[in-house]
């Protein structure tokens, strides 16, 4: 079963374990915290008798593209724990996010990653120049600009993503 889990009410014991979880699925240092660069709005986790599976960290954000803002949502933290592989457990949060991603404002459903779960969703992979704030260690570093090497995108309203348009992220990646 999938929990929406709203960032004000996430607890002390669900964040630790999602900490933990991110810990165990990623290689980068998260500094024991259940996010990386910024907190998501929402959480998407899966339990299994008590204990957090599955994760994926949402948000909504206006960026700058082709000249107008735009509104997206974010996925962040996708991960499943590394002893329940393969049972589904991301695919069904993913859809779940699509879902709930698609009854908000968003024109896009925008992630930065290179898993192939991704592409067997619809998202598709776009090179375009991105500017951001550049957030390491808890710290703001500078203001980037480089083209976008993971940045997979899913239209939300039939829209078609302008893939030479520069994209401004007003903030960090997520």
């Amino acid at each position: 079963m999938i929990e929406q889990i709203p960032e004000w009410a996430l607890t002390r014991a669900d964040e630790m374990q999602i900490a933990d979880l991110l810990t165990r699925c990623f290689d980068t240092d998260f500094d024991n915290k259940s996010y990386y660069r910024q907190r998501p709005h929402l959480r998407l986790i899966h339990r299994l008798n008590g204990q957090i599976m599955g994760h994926i960290g949402l948000l909504l954000r206006t960026v700058r593209m082709a000249g107008k803002l735009t509104d997206i949502a974010g996925m962040a933290e996708v991960c499943t724990h590394p002893d329940h592989r393969g049972q589904q457990i991301a695919s069904r949060l993913l859809q779940a996010a699509i879902k709930l991603a698609d009854s908000t404002p968003s024109e896009y459903l925008v992630l930065f990653g290179k898993a192939s779960l991704y592409a067997g969703h619809g998202f598709i992979r776009h090179p375009n120049a991105l500017t951001y704030l550049n957030i390491s260690s808890g710290r703001t570093q500078e203001i980037a600009t480089e083209p976008a090497e993971t940045l997979m995108v899913l239209p939300l309203r039939g829209q078609v993503w302008p893939t030479t348009a520069p994209l401004d992220m007003l903030g960090p990646l997520f």
